[in-house]
């Protein structure tokens, strides 16, 4: 109802502009301001102040004066407070909410008919998944959902990086060393077991005697050569180790949850010779120069110093070639293509997109969601040394400490066998990963972000339990009320401003959905809960629902249910589970 009406308001603003035959402007639609009881203002008075020589509260007035919201089924009336031109809607504006939102599936557009691929996590398959990392998969699973509910068809993608050194590196590595000569795995998985092959090889490679270094160096180099050559005996070694530390890595992601359509591999651009393709097409171009044996392609009429380097000097390709390969794959089978990516591969990244469009290829069609790293006090993390702490770990100790709060505030009821170990433990994960989840993506992407406990688990603050919370409360409600909420209703017999603030708040979810996919800005639904929660909890406040009489209680059981299905949505697209109880 929220899109409609701000349809009918652009409508209502432009007809009024046009009778006043007044120079266009930019309608200024945005949220009142504070204690003005209405859904959305306007504020082009102020910038048609300088064109019409009058001040902002009289040109406000003009307009309101030549809007008649006759005809309209959603804008009620119009009024002026200072500068603004306020709308207000009707009762069947509130009333067609309590109807849309009573459909568990509320919020979600119409299909754009657009295939979008979204790339995210690529973590390198050298060991387990480190938290300096973990912003990635939640960004891009967070995104990824914003973009199905607001009607793309999404895919989403791995990419694996399974033939730059590090790869080669490890398969010599893991087919040198013994397991005596490896400690204990930390965790009894793959990847934690193979990473000690990983560790063991750069140990080597960094202390080792010259002899062993120089043998080494020369087995990596012959793998790299055999996966250029297309040596099928060569990618059967390193796909065995790529796939056994890729298969560990999958198991972490699933607890967050984070799953994939597909895992694209690099080498599928090696071994069908696209890659190779785009190498001569790059070597063609003017701009491409040889220096040093290497082929590099010479951007700086777009600002950059550095050259971008697409063939070495033995003839095998970069990672950088291999993805312009990729990407260019991307665009043939997909409408637009969004990579989430770290702000240290900012400058490939740009690089990137002007050695595609360089190539003939629509770069309009192409994004890249810059993230800032995950910090903890314990400082930075590296998977190659071996020191730092693993997602699983962070996992571990969120589950544990949900679990202890949950405990505490539940003493009496688990006395009282209302909720089971069971239950106990269900609730420990959804909280405690869903505050690792809620707390990395509700921050602004590009800024860094230190993970505190005491923030994210905080049941009373701006947290996933803050906002879960809610959610729990709407269903104890409709349990207790034991009747399904009708949605045919009277909106009169909602008018109490808690009431009217928490049903704007409920209308405004398609457009939050709307801004996040159009924006790339999955935090955006992260704020719009916060507010949600403190709407609903000061409605809970102030309007008892199963006391009050018997219309009153009909139409606050409709607007709880309205309630539950928005706010359970809303964490579903932050993949934050909604527990029904807490």
């Amino acid at each position: 109802m929220f899109l409609s009406l701000r349809t009918e308001v652009t409508e209502a603003l432009s007809g009024a502009l046009a009778a006043l035959d007044v120079p266009s402007a930019d309608l200024g639609i945005e949220e009142p301001p504070e204690n003005v009881d209405a859904v959305l203002a306007s504020s082009a008075a102020f910038r048609l102040a300088p064109d019409l020589e009058a001040p902002p509260p009289a040109i406000a007035g003009r307009l309101a004066e030549a809007i008649d919201p006759a005809g309209y089924e959603y804008l009620e009336s119009v009024s002026v407070a200072g500068p603004y031109v306020n709308f207000h809607p009707s009762d069947a504006y509130y009333e067609d909410t309590l109807r849309a939102a009573g459909d568990d599936e509320y919020g979600r557009l119409e299909s754009t008919d657009e295939r979008v691929v979204v790339e995210h996590t690529s973590a390198n398959p050298t060991g387990p998944v480190h938290v300096g990392r973990a912003r990635n998969p939640i960004i891009g699973d967070a995104l990824a959902n914003v973009l199905d509910f607001a009607g793309d068809d999404v895919d989403r993608h791995y990419y694996v990086n399974d033939a730059g050194r590090q790869m080669a590196v490890f398969t010599w590595a893991y087919e040198t060393f013994d397991e005596d000569e490896l400690p204990e795995p930390e965790r009894d998985e793959a990847d934690y077991d193979l990473v000690r092959y990983y560790r063991k090889g750069n140990e080597l490679l960094e202390e080792g005697d010259e002899a062993e270094v120089e043998a080494a160096e020369a087995e990596i180099q012959s793998i790299l050569q055999g996966l250029e050559e297309d040596d099928e005996a060569t990618y059967e070694r390193v796909e065995r180790v790529v796939d056994t530390v890729l298969s560990g890595m999958r198991g972490t992601l699933s607890r967050l949850p984070a799953e994939f359509d597909e895992f694209v591999k690099e080498t599928r651009f090696m071994r069908d010779g696209s890659t190779s393709e785009v190498a001569e097409r790059l070597r063609e171009m003017d701009e491409s120069v040889l220096e040093e044996g290497a082929w590099q392609l010479d951007l700086s009429e777009f600002g950059f110093e550095k050259k971008l380097v697409f063939l070495r000097s033995d003839g095998t390709s970069l990672y950088t070639t291999r993805d312009l390969a990729h990407h260019e794959w991307k665009l043939a089978n997909y409408d637009r293509a969004v990579t989430v990516v770290g702000e240290d591969h900012k400058l490939q990244a740009d690089q990137l997109d002007h050695a595609l469009d360089m190539l003939g290829n629509d770069t309009d069609r192409i994004a890249h969601l810059l993230y800032s790293y995950v910090n903890l006090p314990e400082g930075k993390m590296s998977t190659r040394a071996g020191t730092g702490i693993d997602l699983d770990d962070l996992l571990d100790e969120a589950v544990g400490r949900a679990r202890e709060e949950v405990e505490s505030r539940l003493d009496d009821r688990i006395r009282d066998d209302d909720l089971s170990g069971d239950d106990v433990e269900r609730i420990a994960r959804q909280v405690g990963i869903g505050a690792v989840r809620y707390d990395i993506v509700s921050k602004q992407p590009t800024k860094a972000i230190t993970f505190e406990w005491d923030r994210a688990l905080n049941f009373e603050a701006q947290s996933a339990p803050y906002v879960q919370y809610v959610h729990a409360r709407t269903c104890g409600i409709l349990s207790e009320a034991d009747a399904d909420p009708t949605t045919d209703l009277d909106a009169s017999a909602l008018s109490t401003p808690e009431e009217r603030a928490l049903l704007r708040v409920v209308a405004r979810f398609p457009a939050v959905v709307e801004r996040a996919a159009d924006e790339l800005a999955p935090h955006v639904v992260a704020t719009y809960t916060r507010e949600f929660a403190e709407t609903f909890n000061a409605f809970y406040r102030e309007c008892p629902v199963l006391s009050a009489d018997d219309e009153v209680r009909e139409a606050r059981l409709a607007l709880v249910a309205a309630s539950r299905n928005t706010v359970a949505n809303a964490l579903s697209l932050l993949g934050v589970a909604a527990p029904e109880s807490m």
